[in-house]
């Protein structure tokens, strides 16, 4: 076998092993062993010797949740060679790939094949199965998350089953898997619906609050992926409307590209919010010159260059998926809450949408969706902030994104979801005595 193992083991060294953080440095926990299996077969056998030990499992890929979704004190599981594809299939126009593999990687595999996936969020360090079991998304009208392109899944279960899932085969699984948690069982490889390479054209430009809102549904209706940046403290706000193209191709000059992506949007903005965080009163003025700084702009280019951009700047985020006719009441109260409270808050707030889904505990399972989004910068004091904005969603029946941070628990989560006994059901079945369980899954599920 070619496992990678780091770190005491047996069940009396727990909390020994190296310490594990977040990206973002809000979650910590100290795992007793670390692994790095490079098959199914090798993942299945770390289970069986994880419940011979009498420890918890949790699997980790970047990092990139703000919540302690991946944190354990037993045995954390790392993907790092379970990467790259393993097929594609051109005829059903699928392609699969191993669960460790950062979507970086695999956009840039599939364009190299002439193909594309249909949708994506708008950072792509993740692996494909830390995105698509918290739920990642980008913004669609007709196009909806990672995770509901899945076609079918391979799972390992606690006692260390290879299950394959798909609509034909254990569908009960499937239905849920796609969105796990982590919950169920490691995910060891991805099928992913594809289609040949395509190009969008993005329109970014500056547009005043008031009018956002009031044309917000027309904005949606319109194109195929819309979102907009609001800026606290001001009444600006940066569009974004993408539209596939037939071409040609016309992508951001690279001088140009670099300018705004990198050097006003993480060079300057770090230095901004470092003063911001030093100087709470200057975060204001701060809002003001940086909302200005974007002009307005059009390039045409393949998705995952349009879609995604670099994130450098560190923060923290929660993110609220609500019913979408919900949406403009809920950024109008967060407005007056901002503008009547003594908070500084230096990062835009972030606004998208997605097409109802059919996935268990999807945030927009049923039902077509907005999602608002709040940042602070790392080292920031985001309690007061945080609570408050947590207040106004859940008051229009909010569903908090699984890997950002929020205070819901089983409780609210039952009422939220439908379909959410469903899951508890197929978990109690799948993970009896709660291999995969952390202190997180326990407020989220219950136990």
């Amino acid at each position: 076998m070619s496992t990678r193992t780091a770190g005491p083991t047996g069940p009396g060294s727990a909390g020994t092993g190296s310490p594990w953080r977040n990206w973002a440095g809000n979650v910590a926990s100290r795992p007793v062993r670390e692994v790095s299996p490079a098959s199914a077969e090798e993942l299945a056998a770390e289970l069986r010797r994880a419940v011979r030990d009498g420890l918890r499992v949790k699997t980790v890929g970047t990092g990139h949740s703000f919540t302690s979704i991946a944190a354990t004190d037993g045995v954390l599981i790392r993907p790092d060679l379970l990467t790259g594809i393993r097929r594609i299939d051109r005829e059903a126009m699928t392609v699969t790939v191993e669960s460790g593999t950062p979507l970086k990687r695999l956009n840039v595999a599939l364009a190299r094949e002439g193909l594309s996936l249909t949708n994506m969020g708008d950072i792509m360090e993740q692996t494909v199965a830390g995105a698509t079991s918290t739920g990642t998304h980008g913004t669609g009208r007709d196009s909806a998350s990672i995770a509901a392109q899945i076609r079918a899944l391979e799972l390992v279960t606690a006692d260390g089953t290879v299950l394959t899932c798909s609509e034909k085969e254990n569908p009960e699984v499937f239905a849920a898997a796609r969105i796990g948690l982590g919950a169920l069982g490691v995910v060891s490889a991805i099928t992913f619906a594809v289609e040949p390479v395509f190009l969008l054209t993005a329109r970014e430009e500056p547009m005043r609050f008031d009018r956002v809102i009031a044309e917000f549904d027309q904005l949606h209706a319109e194109n195929e992926h819309f979102e907009f940046y609001w800026f606290p403290h001001t009444d600006n706000c940066n569009t974004k409307r993408n539209n596939r193209s037939a071409g040609p191709a016309a992508p951001l000059p690279r001088l140009g590209g670099w300018f705004e992506d990198e050097f006003l949007s993480n060079g300057v903005f770090q230095a901004a919010c470092s003063l911001g965080r030093a100087v709470p009163p200057a975060i204001p003025a701060i809002a003001r010159i940086s909302s200005r700084a974007l002009s307005a702009r059009t390039y045409t280019d393949i998705p995952y260059k349009v879609f995604t951009s670099p994130r450098r700047v560190r923060f923290l985020e929660m993110e609220y998926a609500l019913p979408r006719e919900a949406a403009t009441a809920a950024l109008r109260e967060l407005k007056a809450m901002v503008e009547g409270s003594p908070l500084k808050v230096s990062f835009p707030v972030e606004v998208r949408t997605a097409p109802a889904d059919d996935i268990a505990l999807s945030t927009a399972s049923g039902r077509e969706t907005a999602y608002i989004a709040v940042h602070l910068y790392k080292g920031t004091p985001h309690r007061g902030y945080f609570t408050a904005v947590e207040r106004i969603m859940t008051a229009h029946g909010g569903r908090p994104h699984w890997g950002k941070v929020h205070t819901r628990d089983a409780a609210y989560l039952a009422e939220a979801y439908p379909r959410f006994a469903e899951f508890t059901a197929l978990r109690d079945r799948l993970d009896p005595a709660r291999l995969f369980a952390n202190d997180y899954l326990c407020r989220v599920l219950g136990d």
